[in-house]
């Protein structure tokens, strides 16, 4: 099991047409591009006003810790980026979250589900987790969608419980998926 003291080697995972890489410096380009879309500052409040805000932003997601592990989500035939997963909060409880983002041009293709997916596949099997969290604001439709797609069973309505990019508490709609859950598109038990 990760720990905030132990460092993890980055891997690289398929799923379909989707390949899940480690975030490299020569992305930059395409993640200041994707950070000024109006849905991913709204949604991913990572405080990222600047380009140097964008850079300290890819240097933190290209370190895998105990904690954290991030990957670019491109397209595996022509290696363009369509979004960003990662899992976070990784604990000693064998908890963790995950979040995301998709560019527009690969909205509503499933993009967000799939790499949700894989990489919780991958953050159980490797690092051992029994439950990963994904909370989303009420308001945030598309992101209920990958929840369900994810496989991903809601628990519950979070009142007023975290500030988004637009600078207000949003209630947020909490979902979670287990280690023995059957995977997405199976019956749920």
């Amino acid at each position: 099991m990760a720990d905030a003291s132990s460092r993890v080697e980055p891997v690289e995972l398929t799923t379909g047409a989707l390949r899940l890489r480690p975030w490299r410096a020569d992305d930059i380009e395409d993640v200041w591009a994707a950070l000024q879309d109006p849905d991913i500052r709204l949604w991913n409040s990572g405080g990222v006003g600047t380009r140097e805000d964008a850079v300290a932003l890819l240097s933190r997601r290209s370190l895998w810790t105990g904690d954290h592990v991030s990957w670019a989500v491109v397209d595996a035939a022509t290696g363009a980026l369509l979004g960003s997963v990662s899992v976070h909060s990784i604990g000693q409880s064998q908890d963790a979250q995950v979040g995301y983002w998709v560019v527009p041009a690969a909205r509503g293709r499933g993009v967000a589900a799939a790499a949700v997916d894989a990489a919780c596949r991958w953050v159980f099997a490797a690092l051992g987790m029994d439950r990963i969290e994904l909370a989303h604001a009420l308001e945030n439709t598309a992101s209920r969608r990958v929840a369900e797609k994810a496989g991903f069973t809601y628990e519950g309505h979070l009142r007023r419980s975290y500030r988004y990019g637009d600078g207000v508490k949003h209630d947020e709609l909490l979902w979670s998926r287990l280690s023995d859950d059957p995977p997405p598109g199976l019956p749920r038990r």
